[in-house]
């Protein structure tokens, strides 16, 4: 996947995930969106954005990049800019990368 496809995509559930927290009502019939994507985006994207930052593609097979993922998405998640911020300065290395590899 391409550096800024993944880095759009990151950005773009994390602004889904936040109109979806502060726009749905709870109780509403669409609240499990709230729940979901909630979840996700604390469980999973913080970490997994770290992840991508510090090891490079090839580096971690898909248990350990999960495991991690969670783990560290528990410990960082507190701050929902955290992951934009993480998210770019991964698409900086990955970008990087890509141009070594021309």
């Amino acid at each position: 996947m391409k550096p800024t496809s993944w880095f759009g995509i990151i950005v773009l559930y994390t602004i889904l995930t936040l109109l979806f927290v502060y726009f749905i009502p709870d109780g509403s019939q669409f609240s499990v969106f709230t729940i979901v994507f909630g979840f996700f985006f604390v469980a999973v994207v913080p970490g997994y954005s770290l992840v991508s930052l510090l090891f490079q593609e090839g580096k971690l097979d898909l248990i350990e990049k999960a495991v991690l993922s969670v783990a560290l998405s528990f410990s960082i998640a507190g701050v929902g800019i955290i992951v934009v911020v993480l998210a770019f300065l991964t698409l900086l290395r990955k970008r990087k990368l890509q141009i070594q590899r021309t």
